[in-house]
C-alpha cells in the first residue's frame, strides 16, 4: 500500500473540438475520431480572414476548431449583456467549465463548503488584442473595465469571484505547460494544507470563429492541417481551441468522505530545461528526464512500472525525437509502455494542451481502455521505437491490471520556454460497496429556466438508466447537497433507480406543457432535506443554454450610431435596468449603489450617456443618497450650480 500522500480528481469537466463535454471527448477517443476541421474559403472570408492572405501559398484552413464558444449564459454570473459581450470568450467558457467541474465533483459551485483554491491560465486572444486597441470600448466602459473583462490575468479572480470561493487564486502561465503546471501547483497546495478543494487547468480560444494558419517551411506547423505525433508522416502540429478543468482533494480525505475518484494524482513535478537547449523555443533531454524522474520519485513509484505515457507529442521532427530520448531515459526498464498523444484528434491548444492529455488519461484510467493516437501507420523509423521502452498505440486495447500492481499512466506537457511538467496518475480506488435497502428518496431538480429544467430531468433519467449508475441515496444526496438553487425547480420521490427515472421523464413531459411540481421547494422557499445516508456522485451537470455574444476581431467594424439628440427619460431609465439587472420598476426607488451599482459601473454608466445620448453626467452624481429615478431624471435634465456643490459640500471632511 503506497502512503505517500496524494490527490484525488474528484470532479472534471471539459470543451474540446468535436465534444461538448467529456463524455462526448470520451466516445470521440475511443472511435479514433480526428476532429480537427478543415475550413471552406466561403466560412473563412465570412468570419473575416483576409482574402489575399487564405489564398495565398502557405495557408492552411484547418483547426481544432472549439463550436459555440462565444456563447455565455452571463445570467447565471451576475453579469449583465453588456459586460457579457466585453468578456473575453475565454472568461466565459472557463466559468461555465468551473461550475459543471464542481457539480461533476458533487459539490454547489456557489457554496464549496470548503476553502477551495483555484489555479487556472489562459492563452492570447484575438478578442483581448482587439479590446485594447478599440477607441470606442475603452470610452464606453474605461480602460480598466475592459482590461479586467480581457486580460487574461484575471481568470482565476474572475472564478473565484463569482463562485465565491476563498483559497489561492492564481493565474500560472507557462506556455504550452500552463494547464499541467497549474495541477502541479493546485496538488502541492492541497498537500501543504493552504486549500482543501482545488479547481485546476486551463482554456485556450484564439479565437471562437474560423480560423486557419499560414505553414511555414521549418516551423512547428503541419503543412497538411494534421498532427501525426511519432509517425512517419509527423511533419508538425495543428492549433486548437478548448477549456478543462479538474476539482482535486487530498487522497485521505476523499475517500474517508466516499467521493467519487476519476482518478488519483500520486506525484507531480515541475522544472525547466534552462541553457540546456538549442533555443529558447526547442524542448531539452536532460530537463525533461529529471521532471519525470522527480515526479514519480514523488509518488514513490518506479517510472518502470508505468503502463502508458501521454507524451507532449507535437508531430515535430525535432520536439518528437528530444521527448522520445528523454522518456528512454526516464522510463528505462518499463515493460513496452504504449504511448499517445491527444493533439492527434483535437490539435494543439495551447495553453488548454495539458490538462486535455490528462483528462484524456484519467478515461482510459476509468474505462479501463486505451485508445488510439489517430493520424498514425507506422512509427518514423529515426525515433527507432523498438529500441526504446515505448510502442506507438493505434488501436483501441482492453487495459488489464498488471501482476505487479494497480493501473499506472504518466503525463507530460512541454512549453515554449523550457518548462516541463509531469503528472504520475493511478486508477481510482474501488468504490465503497452500497449499503441498505430500498427507501423513498427525494430529487430536487433546479435551473434558471423551465426549458432547462425540464432538460436536466430528461438527462438524469438517462444517467440513472445507464449501466453503473450509483446508488439512489448517492443521487438524492448530491441534488440536494451538490447542486445550486436557482430559480426554475421541481422534485420527484421514488424508491428505485428505474422508478426515478420515470418520474423525471413524466416531470420534463409536464414541464413541457407548462406544468409543475407542487411543493415547497418549487415554490422558491428553502428546505432542509432529509439525510439520505447517501455520499456525493458524478451526475449530469447544468445544461447551460447562453446566447451569442460574439468576440471582438482585428477586421474592420461598422461605426457605431450617431447619439440621440433628445434623450428620453425612458430610454435612460432601461440603460440603468439593463446595466444594474434590474427588474422591476420597484427598484428604481433604491439608491444607486444599494441597487447593485459600483466605481466601474458608473465609469460606464457616463459613457454610455454621453455616447448614446449626448448627456454629460459629472460621475459625483453616483455618489448621492438619491433614489435612482430622481438620479436618472437629473441625468436627462441636467445638472444645475447647486446640486454640485451640495455634491462637492458633502465630500469634504
Amino acid at each position: 500500500m503506497n502512503d505517500v500522500p496524494a490527490a484525488a480528481i474528484v470532479g472534471m469537466s471539459g470543451r474540446f473540438p468535436g465534444a461538448r463535454d467529456v463524455g462526448e471527448f470520451w466516445r470521440n477517443l475511443l472511435d479514433g475520431v480526428c476532429s480537427i476541421i478543415d475550413f471552406t474559403e466561403e466560412e473563412l472570408l465570412a468570419a473575416g480572414v483576409d482574402a489575399a492572405e487564405l489564398r495565398g501559398p502557405g495557408y492552411v484552413a484547418s483547426k481544432g476548431f472549439l463550436a459555440e464558444a462565444d456563447r455565455f449564459e452571463h445570467e447565471l454570473f451576475g453579469f449583465n449583456s453588456t459586460e457579457a459581450a466585453a468578456l473575453d470568450p475565454q472568461h466565459r467558457q472557463l466559468l461555465e467549465t468551473a461550475w459543471s467541474a464542481l457539480e461533476d465533483a458533487g459539490y454547489d459551485p456557489r457554496r464549496t463548503g470548503l476553502r477551495t483554491g483555484v489555479y487556472v491560465g489562459g492563452g492570447p486572444s484575438e478578442h483581448a488584442v482587439a479590446a485594447q486597441v478599440d477607441g470606442r470600448l475603452r470610452a464606453r466602459l474605461g480602460p480598466m473595465r475592459v482590461r479586467v473583462f480581457t486580460d487574461r490575468e484575471f481568470l482565476a479572480g474572475w472564478l473565484s469571484y463569482r463562485l465565491g470561493l476563498t483559497g489561492p487564486s492564481l493565474t500560472v502561465q507557462t506556455g504550452c505547460s500552463t494547464s499541467l503546471a497549474t495541477v502541479h501547483v493546485a496538488v502541492q497546495a492541497l498537500l501543504s494544507g493552504e486549500c482543501d478543494l482545488a479547481l485546476a487547468g486551463g482554456v485556450s480560444i484564439d479565437s471562437p470563429y474560423p480560423r486557419g494558419y499560414l505553414y511555414e517551411p521549418g516551423g512547428i506547423s503541419s503543412p497538411d492541417g494534421r498532427c501525426r505525433p511519432f509517425d512517419e508522416k509527423a511533419a508538425g502540429t495543428v492549433g486548437g481551441d478548448g477549456v478543462g478543468l479538474v476539482v482535486l482533494r487530498r487522497l485521505e480525505d476523499a475517500v474517508a468522505d466516499g467521493d467519487p475518484i476519476h482518478a488519483v494524482i500520486r506525484g507531480t513535478a515541475a522544472g525547466n530545461d534552462g541553457a540546456g537547449r538549442v533555443g529558447f523555443t526547442a524542448p531539452g533531454v536532460d530537463g525533461q528526464v529529471s521532471t519525470i524522474v522527480e515526479a514519480w520519485a514523488a509518488a514513490g513509484l518506479d517510472p518502470a512500472s508505468a503502463q502508458f505515457l501521454e507524451a507532449h507529442g507535437t508531430g515535430t521532427d525535432l520536439g518528437d525525437r528530444i521527448e522520445v530520448a528523454a522518456a528512454t531515459e526516464a522510463f528505462r526498464g518499463a515493460r513496452r509502455c504504449a504511448i499517445g498523444s491527444v493533439k492527434s484528434n483535437v490539435g494543439h491548444l495551447n495553453a488548454a494542451a495539458g490538462v486535455a492529455g490528462l483528462i484524456k488519461a484519467v478515461l482510459m484510467l476509468r474505462h479501463r481502455t486505451m485508445v488510439p493516437t489517430v493520424n498514425v501507420t507506422r512509427p518514423h523509423p529515426e525515433l527507432r521505437l523498438d529500441a526504446t521502452p515505448f510502442r506507438l498505440l493505434t488501436g483501441v486495447e482492453e487495459w488489464e491490471r498488471p501482476a505487479w500492481g494497480p493501473r499506472l499512466a504518466g503525463v507530460s506537457s512541454l512549453g515554449i520556454g523550457g518548462t516541463n511538467v509531469h503528472v504520475v496518475l493511478e486508477e481510482p480506488p474501488s468504490p465503497p460497496i452500497a449499503t441498505g435497502g430500498a427507501r423513498e428518496a427525494v430529487l430536487p431538480l433546479s435551473a434558471r429556466t423551465g426549458a432547462q429544467l425540464a432538460t436536466a430531468a430528461r438527462r438524469l433519467a438517462a444517467a440513472l438508466r445507464a449501466p453503473g449508475a450509483p446508488p439512489l441515496a448517492d443521487v438524492a444526496h448530491t441534488l440536494a447537497h451538490g447542486r445550486a438553487a436557482l430559480e426554475a425547480r421541481a422534485c420527484v420521490t421514488a424508491t428505485t433507480r428505474e422508478d426515478a427515472a420515470t418520474a423525471l421523464e413524466a416531470l420534463a413531459t409536464d414541464l413541457a406543457t407548462g406544468g409543475t411540481a407542487g411543493s415547497a421547494w418549487a415554490a422558491g422557499e428553502e428546505v432542509a432535506w432529509p439525510g439520505t445516508g447517501g455520499h456525493r456522485a458524478h451526475l449530469p451537470t447544468y445544461p447551460f443554454a447562453g446566447d451569442p455574444h460574439e468576440a471582438l476581431t482585428l477586421t474592420a467594424r461598422p461605426e457605431p450610431p450617431p447619439p440621440t439628440p433628445q434623450p428620453s427619460e425612458a430610454a435612460v431609465t432601461a440603460l440603468f435596468l439593463s446595466t444594474l439587472a434590474l427588474t422591476t420598476d420597484q427598484d428604481l426607488d433604491r439608491t444607486y449603489f444599494a441597487a447593485g451599482g459600483d466605481s466601474l459601473t458608473a465609469v460606464f454608466l457616463v459613457s454610455e450617456l454621453r455616447d448614446r445620448f449626448a448627456l454629460d453626467v459629472p460621475i459625483d452624481l453616483f455618489l448621492t443618497e438619491l433614489p435612482l429615478r430622481e438620479l436618472i431624471a437629473r441625468a436627462v435634465q441636467g445638472e444645475d450650480d447647486d446640486l454640485l456643490t451640495g455634491l462637492l459640500d458633502e465630500l469634504e471632511p
